[in-house]
């Protein structure tokens, strides 16, 4: 299905990791050709960068096959938390994918307020827009994160309730459909393990790991990005689609990046906020919970909203990264193929 065939597709958050492959990717074809890919985001310094190595070709856009890039991709700064520059913005737009986020965990637990400022009133602001200025926006796809699942720490609480606005945002605006997506670690996103352990390796410094139990389910930023298509594809109002991957140990991630070398590995402690092992789908959830193609399907929490019944869930407990991890051979094979192997 061309999801983005003559479509102006809006990414707030544009210019992060995922904004970026987000960017790379619908701009190859792949899924129909855009009218217009328009990169929302705060930073004019990542935004400056970004347009020029697509003009100069200095990243990796084999695959992309636009001779008018000029006229595909437009960059727009401003804040989702600022309504006026993300309604500005939408009046352009066809499908919104709202990847903006303040995500760090111990970042979000000593400025709780600023989390709630993107995380939350950025989801009203999107929502506000459509609803006040009767915008013809099809469809918002809403990132979230496993850790809204069950959240003890104030970045799981906030897109917890992101979650939620999107979700009811379906009977304030019947006419959008909106729905979210909810996966867990993305190998070398901005500020993620990977990055730090490469760092610290290439420095002979001990690699640092906050338990010895600690696990988290890992996915691609490729993979990221397919659920996020497959859930514009395939998504019904309200409905939540989550990745079946499997999960690592942070112990076995250290020691198989470290390889022959002789870094340590340094037992520091958990941070604020984090759990030994991050949940998907919860017990509650469960019981709306459904296998759809290669992705499990959480229905809305709204009875309203539901578009099929669940006989028979799909799982039998909840969803966590404590249940099917990766063998260390299984471990190299997927950092080999994501070339994360220093």
């Amino acid at each position: 299905m061309k999801i983005f065939d003559n479509k102006r597709v809006l990414i707030t958050g544009g210019t992060g990791s995922l904004g970026k492959t987000l960017v790379r990717r619908i701009l190859s074809g792949e899924a129909g050709i855009p009218k217009k890919v328009i990169i929302f985001s705060r930073d004019e310094a990542k935004q400056y960068f970004m347009r020029l190595a697509y003009l100069n070709k200095d990243i990796s856009t084999d695959e992309i096959i636009y001779e008018n890039i000029n006229e595909m991709l437009q960059f727009i700064i401003g804040d989702i938390r600022d309504y006026k520059s993300i309604a500005s913005a939408m009046r352009q737009s066809d499908i919104v994918i709202s990847a903006a986020a303040l995500k760090q965990v111990p970042t979000c637990e000593f400025f709780p307020s600023q989390a709630v400022e993107t995380n939350i009133r950025g989801a009203e602001n999107v929502v506000r827009a459509i609803d006040e200025l009767h915008l013809p926006i099809e469809t918002v796809i809403g990132v979230s994160t496993d850790k809204a699942c069950k959240p003890v720490n104030i970045m799981g609480m906030t897109k917890a309730i992101q979650e939620r606005i999107y979700i009811q945002a379906n009977i304030k605006c019947p006419n959008t459909r909106f729905a979210c997506v909810r996966y867990g670690n993305v190998l070398v996103s901005r500020g993620s393990i990977i990055p730090l352990f490469h760092e610290q390796i290439k420095n002979g410094e001990p690699l640092t790991v906050t338990s010895v139990d600690m696990t988290r389910f890992l996915l691609s930023l490729d993979q990221a990005v397919d659920i996020i298509f497959d859930a514009i594809r395939y998504a019904n109002a309200g409905e939540t689609y989550i990745p079946i991957v499997k999960s690592a140990k942070m112990l076995d991630l250290a020691k198989a990046l470290i390889g022959d070398r002789k870094n340590e590995i340094k037992i520091i402690g958990i941070r604020p906020g984090e759990k030994l092992h991050e949940i998907l789908i919860s017990e509650e959830e469960l019981f709306r919970s459904i296998k759809r193609g290669n992705y499990y399907v959480i229905l809305p929490i709204l009875p309203e909203l539901r578009k099929e019944a669940v006989e028979t869930p799909v799982l039998d407990r909840e969803y966590s990264s404590f249940d099917d991890i990766l063998s260390m051979d299984e471990l190299i094979q997927l950092l080999e193929k994501n070339n994360l192997m220093v």
